[in-house]
């Protein structure tokens, strides 16, 4: 149901917001391992879908920014579907009060 689907999404967009925040402070510091803990634990689960962006959309004056980008994806989706007016939302509410 909706509500369900809600329960689930709002934490996981929240840590996918979250593992971007930390991929775009970390293009701040190009000497990091993204292979050693503890940035492996936001690197290893990110870099599927960074790959892909970095090539189609090549670094602006050297700055990646993939990570923004998916930052800014993974919010509109969020709110979208999970946010205050969100479709999930309205219609577990919707269900919910008929």
């Amino acid at each position: 149901t909706a509500a369900l689907a809600t329960t689930c999404l709002s934490p996981a967009f929240a840590l996918a917001e979250l593992a971007f925040v930390v991929r775009i402070i970390m293009t701040w510091y190009p000497a990091l391992d993204g292979g050693a803990l503890p940035w492996a634990v936001v690197f290893k689960p990110t870099e599927p879908l960074l790959a892909p962006t970095r090539r189609a959309v090549p670094p602006v004056g050297g700055v990646d920014v993939s990570p923004i980008i998916w930052f800014a994806l993974t919010s509109l989706a969020s709110e979208i579907l999970v946010g205050p007016q969100g479709i999930l939302v309205l219609l577990s509410r919707n269900v919910g009060g008929a």
